[in-house]
């Protein structure tokens, strides 16, 4: 699988600098299976539609589109309410 990162993704990435090593833990479990139950991965509905999110901690979410088998990408990173609102 391979896995790029959006533009706005890494600029939000850049931003939270607190929470880096908890990303990197929960990128590494979600590199080797996405499903993990630490991730709590599940589909998003709404403008997120298509889209799927995993958990980083207890209210940081990482937002991802399959586009295919192959090819993942992560298009936004924040909390809660800021994605969702």
């Amino acid at each position: 699988m391979r896995i790029q990162f959006h533009k706005r993704f890494i600029k939000q990435h850049k931003n939270l600098k607190k929470i880096w090593d908890k990303f990197d833990e929960r990128f590494i479990l979600f590199t080797k299976d996405p499903n993990h139950p630490l991730l709590n991965n599940h589909p998003l509905h709404g403008k997120y539609d298509n889209y799927r999110s995993i958990n980083i901690t207890g209210d940081i979410r990482a937002v991802y589109k399959e586009v295919n088998k192959d090819l993942v990408i992560f298009i936004a990173l924040g909390t809660h309410s800021e994605l969702y609102s």
